[in-house]
């Protein structure tokens, strides 16, 4: 069973007997919900519980979702499909396919930080669990969403004079001092741990100090705390007074510089690394190369955690920090510099995708998709015309990996903004249009490449002509035009100066590298099978040469169908290989479901029944994920349906059945790594 849960980033201590009673509420209830205020354990203990539920139970696996960072419930439905690996091809409504996609699967999904999203949180459940009989859904919140059937369990802190709250003290001080406390500290422990109510949040940060303070000094420090606040707003619980006193105090016993860091890393709503902290953080007394010290010094006082190689904030210290931004009067201006990080990265994204680094951008970019959606929505409201350029540099990468409700969102909506015309309207637009494509809106997407092709002729660069073209002839190809997508591409890269990619990548552009790629896909689709091939094997060279992934896997796809064509299924499985490997690496699911295909067919013209059914199996699964039926270029159809009866006469209809439906339930990632195995076999 396939666990996607984040990093456990220390020892889980305590709560085995609620950890225990989650376990058994899941194993009976379709929505259970962790309820309790911030800093209590809610998430932790969720996480436990998934790593400890019946893989019997939940065959599809346990998937998570964090919608801590979500500003607003617009990219709620696209946050879950994202963690249930949707990625979401099709026009559809999104909670529809969302619901489609996870009917037959028997998942776990959980949906941690809902408290600020309690509303549409509850209609997007509610959906889910009438549609989804096989699902379960686990919650973490500071109050239930009150569906009915929802099992709430109400999280307590730890008994304050227990042993678990000391344990935890314990544990965390150990960490942070490198070695074990002396049994004469028992006593200062327990009067900590029952002074801030057993709360793990403010225990872990109480013990982050205890190396400068000694802990003595941490006991004397939080009892003169909270003698000051013991009247401050009697009606308000303990345990809400002891978390604030305990971050407050944490705060105060900060440096100047740690302060003013932790105010300013409140802009990121997902994780983060230390360059970018750098980046968008140092300003004024606290310059970019004291910051990797300020920020050690505040991963040691627990202010930030670490997940691997990244950092990040939980929620309630964010809040305590973005409280504090708010009072320097430093928000817009903190927020204006994490979006001009955002954009340079995009520029350098988009200006080397066509190189060695390209598969290594494409991760970057999944990386920070948080940080993406989190500047987008502050430029729609500050700098329209910025948001224009993020949208447009960055949507071709989100089309590419999935992300095509958030690329055509956040590009219509910057548009909308922004009704003229300008240098960035064409690049938007052809994102835009590249979205609609791969949704199936054809109708639509018509629109948008005509306004692009003005747009780009009129503002843009050579590069922008390209991709205009580009995007017309993809249009062409998947409507049954492949003679007018050769035709647009060709007159494009004319008048560009169709001249061979030198040895050092000259003459060589991404958008270039596209319109050489679409009139390779418009000969073979054309039938001009000898052309076809000779104009892939040079592009592909190209591209080997650059390092190029992306482009050079989809002339793998089109070099397996040519051999299809041509009669030569062990060299076509060869390709198809190739373009799965490319494709898995950039994560581009769409491109693995076409490869996927193209495999089968292989597979079932050299006489593998069995094997064909089943590498067919799992590209359903595939084709599932993009929320449609197989999709494509028209003459892939007929090809579908011969690997379909070719397989059949070889294994028979019982035995192909049989073997389909294997690939079709089983776990994407193994059903693709067997198809890679298979294709070595060939």
């Amino acid at each position: 069973m396939h666990r996607q849960l984040p990093p456990e980033t220390n020892e889980f201590v305590g709560r085995r007997a609620e950890s225990e009673k989650l376990v058994r509420a899941l194993a009976d209830h379709r929505l259970v919900t962790v309820a309790g205020p911030g800093g209590v354990g809610k998430t932790r203990l969720a996480l436990r519980a998934a790593s400890l539920v019946d893989e019997k139970a939940h065959r599809d696996g346990v998937r998570w979702a964090d919608l801590g960072f979500l500003q607003g419930d617009r990219l709620l439905v696209a946050t879950v499909s994202d963690a249930v690996n949707l990625s979401h091809h099709t026009p559809r409504m999104p909670a529809d396919t969302l619901c489609a996609w996870l009917a037959p699967q028997e998942t776990l999904l959980v949906l941690d930080s809902c408290e600020h999203l309690v509303g549409p949180c509850a209609d997007l459940v509610a959906d889910l669990l009438t549609a989804c009989p096989g699902l379960t859904v686990l919650v973490t919140s500071r109050q239930p969403l009150g569906l009915p059937g929802e099992q709430v369990l109400e999280l307590d802190p730890l008994p304050a004079g227990g042993p678990d709250a000391a344990e935890l003290f314990r544990r965390r001080t150990e960490q942070a001092l490198g070695g074990p406390l002396p049994d004469t500290a028992a006593a200062a422990v327990d009067d900590i741990c029952r002074r801030l109510e057993g709360i793990p949040l403010a225990i872990e940060l109480a013990a982050a100090q205890v190396p400068r303070l000694g802990i003595d000094g941490v006991r004397d420090r939080i009892a003169t705390r909270f003698d000051v606040l013991e009247s401050d707003d009697p009606a308000r619980p303990r345990r809400h007074r002891a978390l604030r006193t305990a971050v407050g105090w944490s705060h105060e016993l900060c440096e100047p510089a740690e302060r003013l860091l932790w105010a300013r890393l409140s802009v990121f709503r997902g994780p983060f690394d230390a360059g970018a902290a750098a980046e968008v953080c140092a300003d004024g007394p606290l310059d970019a190369a004291s910051v990797p010290a300020v920020l050690t010094a505040l991963a040691a006082k627990s202010v930030v955690r670490r997940e691997g190689p990244r950092l990040r904030m939980l929620d309630t210290v964010r809040e305590y920090g973005s409280m504090w931004l708010d009072a320097l009067g430093e928000r817009h201006t903190v927020a204006d510099r994490h979006a001009a990080r955002c954009l340079r990265l995009v520029r350098r994204a988009h200006a080397q995708w066509l190189g060695p680094s390209q598969a290594d951008w494409y991760g970057r970019i999944a990386a920070v998709h948080t940080d993406l959606c989190t500047a987008l929505e502050h430029l729609l409201e500050a700098d329209p015309e910025g948001a224009l350029e993020l949208a447009g540099t960055v949507g071709f990468f989100w089309a590419c990996c999935g992300h095509l409700p958030e690329a055509r969102h956040f590009v219509e909506s910057a548009l909308a903004r922004c009704p003229g015309t300008g240098p960035h309207h064409a690049r938007a637009l052809w994102a835009l249009g590249v979205a609609l494509t791969l949704q199936g809106e054809y109708g639509p997407a018509r629109e948008r490449s005509a306004e692009c092709t003005r747009a780009a002729r009129r503002w843009g660069d050579a590069e922008d002509r390209l991709d205009a073209a580009y995007l017309s002839g993809l249009l062409g190809l998947l409507t049954g035009s492949p003679e007018a997508a050769y035709r647009e591409v060709g007159a494009a890269l004319d008048e560009a100066g169709d001249r061979p990619w030198g040895e050092d990548g000259s003459g060589a552009s991404g958008a270039r590298a596209r319109c050489l790629l679409v009139r390779v896909f418009a000969l073979t689709a054309s039938g001009r099978l000898t052309e076809a091939g000779d104009a892939a094997r040079d592009l592909r060279a190209r591209c080997g040469d650059l390092g190029e992934s992306w482009t050079r896997a989809y002339v793998n796809y089109q070099l397996a169908l040519i051999m299809l064509l041509t009669g030569d299924p062990g060299a076509a499985a060869r390709h198809a290989r190739s373009m799965l490997i490319g494709k898995r690496g950039l994560g581009d699911g769409f491109g693995v479901a076409l490869g996927l295909d193209v495999l089968a067919a292989a597979l079932a013209a050299l006489g593998e029944g069995e094997r064909a059914a089943l590498v067919s199996g799992t590209s359903e699964t595939y084709w599932r994920a993009a929320g449609h039926p197989q999709r494509g270029t028209p003459e892939l159809a007929p090809l579908r349906l011969e690997c379909e009866r070719r397989a059949r006469e070889a294994a028979g209809d019982a035995a192909y059945e049989a073997a389909f439906a294997e690939g079709a339930a089983g776990a994407p990632e193994d059903g693709l790594e067997a198809a890679l195995r298979m294709a070595s076999a060939v």
